[in-house]
C-alpha cells in the first residue's frame, strides 16, 4: 500500500468513558437499543483500506472518460454576475472517490486544486465514516460557545499538542505548555468558521496593544502609537503580495479599498506596509523605520507559500531572521497556513521551518472538507480580549471537531508519506521545467503546493486551459497586478506515487 491505514472506532478515537456515557444517554432517550448504540461506538473503521487506495490507482487511466451518462438541466441558481461569470456546471460534482470527481458532464476529473483546498483527503474518505457513526449514536453538532462538547475540547488539546510537538499520550507536557505564560508558545485556540474570521480575530488582538475594545479596558501597552502592520510585498512594491481573506480590514491590507485605506493612513489609525519578499535587508530597514516616534510595528503577517501570489515560497533564512527581528521589536508574527495546513508533515508548515510564532491560522484541509471549521491559535500574552464582544459567535461543532481528529490521526500515522509523494511531485515538475524552459520559466512552492510560472499572462492562461481539458483541476493566476503569471495545482495529501507521476506526465506532455 502507498499509505497506513489506521483502524479505530469512535471509542478508541474519544475514549470509552465518553462513549459510554453517549450511549446510555441515547439508549434513556429510546433512539437506539442497547447493542445497536454498543455497536456504533466500537465499529473498527479502516480509514484508507487497500483497495480503495488501489482503487484511486487504477481510476487514473479513465481520467476524462465519460463514465456515467452526462446530467442535464435547467438549474443555474441565483448567483450574482461574478458568480455566473465564473461557474462551470459541466464539472461541478455529481460525486467523487479519492482524488476524483464526477462532474454533471459525466466526466471524470482528477481533483488537482483539491477542490479549492479543501479536500485534503480526497472525496468519501472512508475515515470519515466515523462521522457518519457519530451522528447515528447521536452526538450532537451544534453547540453554545459556553458549552463546548467534549470532542471540541478534546481536539483543542490535540491541536495544542501537534502545535508544539508533544506526543498526545505525552500528559504531563501538555499540561506544562496549556499552563504557560510564556511568550510565543501555542497554547489557546480559538474556533470560528472560516480563515477570514480567524485572521481578523488575531488582527483585532494586535490592535488591542494600541486601542481599547471598550471604555471598560486599561489604557493598551502602546496608546498613542500608530499601529503599523507588514504584509508580504508584490514584486513591485505594492500591496497586491499577500492575502488574508475577505474582511474590510484585511483586504485594505492588500490595496483593496483605497480611499479607506488612505484615510486610515492619513487619519493615523493605522499603516500597512508591505515588506519585500524574501528580502531581510529591506525588512530590518523597515521595521527600525517603523519603530520611531509616532509609529509601532503591530504585527508581521504572512503566508509561507504564497498561494494567492504565484506559489511563491518564502525561504527559511528570510522567515527565521524576520520572527527574531520581530522579537527585538516586540512585534508579535502571525502565520496564515490556510493554505499550508495539513499538507506538510507535522499538520504545520511553520514547524518544519522552526517558526514559533504568536498567531498560527488553520482550516481547510483540517476538517478534509466536512464542514467549514478555522481555528486561531495563539498565546497567553495575546488572550488580551472578550469572548462574544471581540472574538466569536459560533464555530465549535462537535462533529466539525471530530472530523478534524480523523484527518490529524490520519497524518500522524502518513506524515513521511505524505512529504515523499510531495517532494517527488516537486521534483518532476522541476524536471519537466528543465526539458521546457523556454515555455515554463519556474516551478515553485513547496511539495503539494506549486505554482507554474510562464513568461506572460497569455501562456498561463493557454497552458491552464489545456490542463483543464485533460479533466485535472487547475487555476490560471492572473488577476493580480504584477504578479508572475502562474498555474496553480494542489493536489490532495492521498495522492500516490503513481498519482503525482501521472500530473507530472501530463503537464511535460502538454508543454
Amino acid at each position: 500500500m502507498n499509505f497506513r491505514s489506521p483502524k479505530l472506532s469512535l471509542a478508541d478515537m474519544l475514549g470509552e468513558s465518553f462513549l459510554q456515557q453517549v450511549v446510555q444517554a441515547n439508549v434513556a432517550l429510546g433512539r437506539l437499543n442497547a447493542k445497536e448504540a454498543d455497536a456504533l461506538a466500537h465499529e473498527k473503521v479502516d480509514f484508507f483500506p487497500e483497495n480503495l487506495q488501489k482503487q484511486d490507482e487504477a481510476l487514473l487511466k479513465q481520467v476524462g472518460t465519460q463514465i456515467v451518462t452526462p446530467f442535464n438541466n435547467t438549474v443555474d441558481g441565483a448567483p450574482t454576475d461574478a458568480f455566473r461569470k465564473a461557474t462551470h456546471k459541466s464539472s461541478a460534482p455529481i460525486t467523487g472517490a479519492g482524488c476524483f470527481r464526477i462532474g454533471e458532464d459525466g466526466r471524470l476529473y482528477l481533483i488537482g486544486k483539491s477542490e479549492h483546498y479543501h479536500a485534503s483527503l480526497g472525496h468519501k474518505f472512508n475515515g470519515y465514516r466515523l462521522v457518519d457513526n457519530a451522528r447515528a449514536l447521536g452526538l450532537l453538532n451544534a453547540t453554545h460557545n459556553n458549552t463546548r462538547g467534549y470532542v471540541t475540547r478534546l481536539l483543542e488539546t490535540r491541536l495544542i499538542q501537534s502545535a508544539n510537538g508533544i506526543d498526545w499520550e505525552d500528559e504531563a507536557s501538555t499540561a506544562a505548555v496549556v499552563a504557560s505564560k510564556e511568550p510565543h508558545v501555542l497554547n489557546r485556540v480559538i474556533s470560528l468558521e472560516t480563515g477570514s474570521l480567524a485572521v481578523e480575530a488575531g488582527v483585532k488582538m494586535m490592535l488591542a496593544r494600541f486601542y481599547r475594545l471598550d471604555n471598560t479596558f486599561s489604557e493598551p501597552k502602546y496608546s498613542g502609537r500608530i499601529p503599523v502592520f507588514f504584509v508580504m510585498a508584490d514584486n513591485d512594491g505594492g500591496k497586491a503580495g499577500n492575502y488574508h481573506g475577505t474582511t474590510v480590514l484585511t483586504q485594505t491590507f492588500r490595496g483593496l479599498w483605497p480611499e479607506l485605506c488612505e484615510e486610515a493612513d492619513t487619519g493615523n489609525l493605522y499603516k500597512v506596509v508591505p515588506v519585500a519578499i524574501n528580502d531581510i535587508s529591506d525588512f530590518e530597514s523597515k521595521m527600525e523605520k517603523y519603530n520611531i516616534g509616532k509609529y509601532k510595528t503591530a504585527g508581521f503577517i504572512h503566508e509561507i507559500v504564497m498561494m494567492n501570489y504565484g506559489g511563491i515560497r518564502l525561504t527559511e533564512e528570510f522567515l527565521q531572521s524576520a520572527y527574531a527581528c520581530c522579537r527585538r521589536y516586540d512585534t508579535p508574527t502571525m502565520v496564515d497556513e490556510i493554505q499550508s495546513c495539513m499538507w506538510y508533515k507535522g499538520m504545520f508548515l511553520y514547524r518544519l521551518y522552526g517558526l514559533k510564532p504568536d498567531f498560527a491560522i488553520i482550516g481547510k484541509g483540517f476538517p478534509g472538507g466536512e464542514y467549514s471549521a478555522s481555528k486561531i491559535l495563539t498565546t497567553a500574552e495575546m488572550d488580551t480580549l472578550n469572548q462574544f464582544g471581540a472574538l466569536v459567535t459560533n464555530g465549535q461543532e462537535e462533529l466539525a471537531s471530530l472530523s478534524y481528529l480523523i484527518t490529524m490521526t490520519f497524518m500522524q500515522a502518513n506524515g513521511d508519506f505524505v512529504e515523499k509523494y510531495g517532494n517527488l511531485l516537486m521534483q518532476e515538475l522541476c524536471a519537466v521545467q528543465q526539458r521546457h524552459p523556454e515555455a515554463l520559466n519556474k516551478v515553485e512552492g513547496r511539495g503539494h503546493l506549486i505554482g507554474l510560472q510562464f513568461a506572460d499572462v497569455t501562456k498561463a492562461a493557454e497552458f491552464s486551459e489545456k490542463l483543464n481539458a485533460r479533466y485535472i483541476d487547475s487555476s490560471a493566476q492572473l488577476y493580480k497586478a504584477n504578479c508572475p503569471p502562474a498555474v496553480l495545482i494542489k493536489p490532495p495529501v492521498i495522492s500516490s506515487e503513481a498519482t503525482v507521476r501521472y500530473i507530472a506526465a501530463v503537464i511535460d506532455e502538454l508543454l
